[in-house]
């Protein structure tokens, strides 16, 4: 199909797209800044404010062992003011690939390592609406444990191992929330890693 308005189109999406006429960093929080954009409306030409969270890319990884259990951690997020069960994640430092990022993440929330390259499942965009960014998702097989976790001085986290099984139904019983977790446990089952069936799931 075509024709005016169709996203799907180039022209579609040019007809959509905002001009951006100053941007400005109004505050810089460490982990992210936040950019304001003045852009101008494609339909009426009046001009809007947009707030950015300029930030480097993230990565998530999913840790398995060969017993097939994932190796998760649980800390405490400020946001929802819970804790919380997730994949290891974090930043990509400068100068730094994403995948080196992700084996570094791995190790140093969890102790646990690679025995082989860790392989890249996908990436999608956070948040869209108000990120730059994006997040990548990784798979390594056959971890094992090599040392403690290193504890930062605000992140503290506990290590659990969790059954590649279980994970489809703690994600619907809400135990696993975090929305990049899920998309990153979609990007597994995207690849043809095959879920076993959990009990829970066949009642």
């Amino acid at each position: 199909m075509s024709g005016d308005g169709e996203t799907g189109s180039h022209g579609g999406a040019h007809a959509l797209s905002w001009r951006r006429q100053s941007s400005e960093i109004i505050a810089d929080c460490r982990v992210f800044q936040v950019r304001r954009d003045v852009s101008v409306s494609p339909h009426r030409g009046s001009e809007h404010d947009f707030f950015v969270l300029e930030s480097a890319d993230w990565i998530n990884i999913i840790p398995l062992t060969a017993d097939d259990e994932v190796v998760m951690i649980e800390q405490y997020r400020h946001g929802s003011e819970e804790v919380t069960l997730e994949i290891p994640g974090g930043m990509v430092d400068a100068g730094e690939s994403p995948n080196a990022a992700a084996a570094r993440e791995m190790f140093e929330e969890t102790g646990y390592a690679a025995t082989s390259d860790v392989i890249a499942l996908g990436k999608v965009r956070p948040n869209p609406a108000i990120h730059n960014n994006w997040i990548h998702t990784f798979l390594a097989r056959d971890v094992d444990l090599r040392s403690k976790p290193v504890i930062e001085s605000t992140e503290h986290t506990v290590v659990r191992l969790v059954p590649l099984a279980d994970i489809p139904a703690l994600i619907v019983d809400g135990t696993i929330n975090h929305a990049l977790v899920v998309v990153g446990f979609h990007w597994l089952s995207l690849s043809g890693h095959r879920f076993a069936e959990s009990a829970s799931l066949r009642r």
